[in-house]
């Protein structure tokens, strides 16, 4: 598709489902090579990244059955080590995570230099950290980013300089089968941490503290298949959520965890929003003027940078006087001479 035709002026009435978080998916899918066994994963969203997530993980060697739409067998019996195909790689980011499968389930990995968004940036530099202080030294060369633990993954504690998602999670799979505890602290305390220890405890791993800012690992001999369902994606509710602001309609958001949407609903409850907290749906209403705010983006709990974009478009129709804050990507605010173009008045 080269373009999306937009005839606005309409506010968005009705209801949607929301899809398995992508966020959890990539690092679950990929955390089925620890398993070399078959796992069912529902849930999963009907997005590209998943898909180039299988075809990497087919030219590995593993069996990828769909049983519907969003739920897939997945078996990893026959994954071979350092097959993933360079070109598949350097187009996602999320790719990171064959390391620390790989590095856990063989004791060593080599992938090539992963692509994706290009938000500025995005260092790998507490991954190596992680996967050196358990043991695996790690050598970036020709494009490829390589790791072996020769003496075996050891137990050891990590404090990782800033907090980051892709490293608690590549450590927490590399170090599922070490030998020995490993403790990472300033973890990351994303949903998406807590999910992907979820699925690996009920593979059989002994993961307890996800969700805290301090997580333990202690290495069992091998993790066997299981059934699995991700849980919703927050930032595509959230996204849903600024939507019925922006056009001041009303909509109901189903298969969501309102936990997870906190940071996002105070906000507009600031806003003058009204948000309706059901057991698993959101309903969003705005039929008044909104008022101004400031939001500061932060790791979770805080407001997500992901949802950054959407909140400043929404703020075009508030009060003057808004500001949002960026402290997580550098380049995040590449969109705003887009906005400007239809009206908006914006200053960097």
């Amino acid at each position: 598709m080269d373009k999306f035709i937009i005839k606005g002026g309409k506010p968005l009435v009705g209801e949607v489902t929301i899809s398995g978080f992508k966020n959890a998916a990539l690092p679950i899918i990929f955390g089925c090579i620890l398993t070399k066994d078959k796992c069912t994963i529902e849930n999963l969203p009907d997005i590209r990244d998943v898909a180039k997530a299988f075809e990497i993980l087919t030219a590995m060697g593993a069996k990828i059955e769909y049983t519907n739409e969003n739920t897939a067998i997945i078996d990893t019996r026959y994954v071979r080590q350092g097959m993933a195909p360079a070109a598949l790689v350097s187009k996602m980011r999320g790719s990171t995570y064959i390391l620390g499968a790989e590095l856990g389930a063989f004791g060593k990995a080599e992938i090539a230099w992963p692509g994706g968004c290009d938000f500025g940036i995005r260092p790998i530099d507490q991954h190596i950290k992680g996967f050196e202080a358990i043991g695996a030294d790690v050598t970036i060369a020709e494009g490829f980013v390589r790791a072996e633990a020769k003496n075996g993954i050891i137990g050891n504690s990590v404090y990782f300089d800033t907090v980051s998602v892709g490293a608690t999670c590549n450590l927490m799979l590399a170090s599922v089968m070490a030998d020995g505890i490993t403790i990472i602290d300033n973890a990351a305390r994303e949903p998406h941490i807590v999910d992907l220890a979820n699925f690996l405890n009920t593979c059989g791993a002994k993961i307890t503290g996800a969700g805290t800012n301090v997580i333990k690992v202690k290495g069992v001999k091998e993790l066997h298949g299981c059934t699995y369902s991700i849980i919703p994606d927050m930032i595509e509710a959230g996204t849903y959520m600024l939507a019925a602001v922006a056009t001041h309609g009303k909509i109901k958001i189903n298969n969501v965890i309102p936990k997870h949407l906190e940071s996002i609903s105070s906000k507009l409850e600031e806003m003058g929003v009204n948000v309706e907290e059901l057991d698993d749906s959101i309903v969003i209403s705005n039929t008044s003027k909104l008022k101004k705010i400031r939001v500061k983006t932060l790791p979770y709990p805080g407001y997500p940078t992901d949802m950054h974009p959407q909140m400043t478009a929404a703020l075009c129709f508030a009060d003057s006087g808004s500001t949002v804050t960026e402290t997580v990507f550098e380049n995040r605010f590449r969109y705003i001479d887009e906005l400007r173009k239809m009206g908006a008045d914006i200053t960097v």
